[in-house]
């Protein structure tokens, strides 16, 4: 098997052109640090990647694997017509909590609601995507022109800090049909800080997850069980 390394300053400099715009409205802190370009790479990956590359998996580092990870590739055999990427939902209110002015304004809104109905948004910690159809998709590539991305932000308030992940979140709270969602076993999120800073009574709404976990997904720095 062949391993390919990619070069993070060669990678930076052809994304941060393609999501400079992002970044002011999806990074932490204020101003757009050429740096921060890598945390966007998965929404620009089809336009980085070359050509023969048809299919990614991207994930984060603070993943345990309770199966082999070549089965998750059979997920996208599974991508109805039209889905570009396989993302598996937020398992806290977060977003719940970045939306509050849309949820304000649109009471009946499923925006930021939990599952299986709401729209609790995405986690980008297992990220399976399909460069040939991120590449061939009209509807996407609009997405990531700044005019769209600045208009979707103030139709939906929306000021984050995760980078893709808020990016696909909004996105999907727009067209969910560009996303195949992945079982929450696909990417068992592990952190609870929501639980304590105001979201107590809904919590367990957006964290619980029915199944046998195939990734447990130790985020904010939360300890994975020892098997």
């Amino acid at each position: 098997s062949q391993v390919i390394v990619h070069d993070v300053n060669e990678l930076t400099e052809k994304l941060f052109p393609i999501v400079e715009a992002m970044q002011k409205h999806f990074s932490a802190g204020s101003g757009t640090y050429y740096s921060d370009s890598i945390f966007f790479l998965s929404v620009a990956m089809h336009r980085i990647m070359p050509k023969e590359i048809t299919q990614i998996i991207q994930v984060d580092l603070d993943l345990k694997y309770k199966t082999n990870i070549r089965d998750l590739f059979d997920e996208f055999d599974n991508f109805p017509e039209g889905a570009v990427i396989g993302i598996a939902r937020e398992m806290q209110p977060v977003y719940r909590h970045t939306f509050w002015q849309y949820r304000r304004e649109n009471p009946q809104t499923k925006v930021g609601e939990p599952p299986p109905d709401g729209l609790p948004g995405f986690n980008s910690g297992v990220l399976l995507l399909n460069l040939e159809a991120m590449r061939q998709s009209k509807l996407y590539n609009q997405l990531l022109e700044p005019t769209m991305v600045q208009k979707l932000t103030e139709k939906y308030h929306f000021k984050g800090h995760l980078g893709d992940q808020d990016f696909f979140t909004m996105v999907g709270m727009e067209h969910p049909e560009l996303f195949h969602v992945l079982d929450c076993t696909w990417n068992r999120q592990l952190c609870t800080w929501w639980r304590d800073h105001g979201y107590s009574d809904v919590f367990d709404q957006y964290f619980h997850c029915e199944g046998e976990v195939r990734i447990y997904h130790g985020n904010c720095n939360t300890p994975i069980p020892e098997d």
